[in-house]
């Protein structure tokens, strides 16, 4: 179910604060523990606790994980992660086991699995690829920012639930260049185990339940 952090219902949450991603950052490295028991923290860089402690949510569990929205996480939601949702992840991560390359096919359906679960709860099913302030209705959208806490929210459960055999998560990435007519962006990272090749999985150029970008850090930084 997706429920209100406070309310245990599906209601909308307005925080004034905006994270910046500020790369380099290493606080917080190990274990993130922000708002949590050691019990359930999940072990993070510090530039991915950042994305969490930068907004004032607690970063994922094995249970639930906050899904940022509204752009800059001003509103968010809590997914409570049922056994249905577990067995369906589980069954869809299971596709991928046979390569890396499949594996990264695997997590772009996951990432659609999260997006079609709770974009009908929050409003996010009407959202538009690339969305900014342009698009008009930050309540039903995600900027780059939320895209990228999600993302790596949700590769966290599936490392947690240890279904990822050929990727670890990687440190947020980002680009920018006004010179070159690029504007700022940013995503979250896997790292191909085997070759040490960092990917995007990047949900914010699609729209509401589209396959995420999935290319080599490499190559997506070059891109406008």
């Amino acid at each position: 179910m997706v429920r209100n952090q406070a309310f245990g219902m599906i209601r909308l949450s307005i925080s004034p604060s905006v994270g910046l991603f500020v790369p380099g950052v290493s606080a917080l490295a190990g274990l993130a523990m922000i708002g949590m028991s050691p019990a359930l923290a999940v072990e993070m860089s510090g530039p991915v606790a950042y994305l969490y402690s930068s907004v004032s949510i607690n970063p994922p569990s094995a249970r639930e994980m906050t899904v940022c929205y509204g752009f800059g996480c001003r509103r968010r939601a809590t997914l409570d992660f049922s056994a249905a949702d577990r067995r369906t992840l589980t069954q869809t991560l299971a596709a991928g086991k046979a390569s890396p390359a499949a594996e990264r096919m695997a997590i772009q359906k996951a990432v659609i699995w999260f997006d079609r679960r709770v974009g009908p709860m929050i409003g996010t099913d009407k959202r538009v690829a690339n969305a900014d302030i342009r698009a008009g209705s930050a309540a039903t959208n995600f900027d780059c920012w939320d895209t990228t806490r999600n993302a790596a929210s949700l590769l966290l459960v599936l490392r947690e639930w240890g279904l990822l055999k050929h990727h670890t998560i990687g440190d947020p990435k980002y680009r920018g260049n006004f010179l070159a007519g690029q504007l700022p962006h940013n995503t979250a990272v896997l790292v191909d185990k085997s070759t040490g090749v960092e990917w995007v999985v990047d949900m914010w150029p699609k729209k509401y339940a589209e396959a995420p970008d999935v290319m080599p850090v490499a190559r997506w930084l070059k891109e406008n």
